[in-house]
């Protein structure tokens, strides 16, 4: 006769309470602040949860997070949506060989197309194509529904003092750490 399996033993070990995180933590490290690590330990776990739901998202659309990054990467150069790899590359913080390699895969699929540059023949160019704008818009309206079931818990005010409180944070970290934007190696 089959046995019931525990939800715990499919999971796998829970992740420690963030109390009992800190807890650990101050066991071992007496000079913790808990407060400062209870915001950062929360913001971490927040990144990593709200990646995973992101990905399962694009993966629903047939597409990578590394190619989501690519279209919204053009979409965010403004129209006619095209930038060349090089500046790709740059912006998403990537080798020109991962930026090419990105490219490859993303033409081959229809979502962008590259060409060389009418005034330059040199110079590539890649294209958003409508199919990758169709993922694009797709993409943002799952993100926009999971992201207001996410802060459904807060009312407007705490909304607008949470987006302002972690905009601070986050300028405290553009200015110390300016290089930070990139990649310390490449997703792909």
């Amino acid at each position: 006769m089959p046995t019931e399996t525990p939800a715990d033993a499919v999971s796998g070990p829970q992740e420690p309470t963030l109390d009992e995180q800190i807890a650990a933590y101050q066991r071992e490290y007496g000079d913790l602040d808990p407060q400062v690590e209870k915001v950062v330990s929360a913001l971490g776990r927040l990144n990593r949860r709200m990646n995973v739901a992101y990905g399962r998202q694009v993966a629903a659309l047939g597409i990578s997070n590394a190619e989501w990054e690519v279209l919204k990467t053009l979409v965010l150069s403004g129209s006619p949506y095209r930038l060349g790899p090089g500046e790709l590359a740059k912006r998403l913080g990537l080798t020109p060989a991962a930026m090419t390699h990105r490219i490859d895969r993303m033409a081959s699929e229809g979502l962008v197309t590259r060409d060389r540059d009418e005034n330059n023949r040199v110079r590539v160019i890649v294209e958003l194509t409508d199919e990758g704008r169709t993922k694009w818009l797709e993409a943002m309206r799952m993100a926009t529904t999971f992201e207001e079931d996410l802060l459904q818990d807060l009312a407007a005010d705490e909304r607008a003092l949470l987006g302002e409180l972690l905009i601070r944070v986050l300028r405290r970290v553009e200015h110390d750490q300016p290089d930070a934007g990139g990649r310390l190696t490449d997703l792909d």
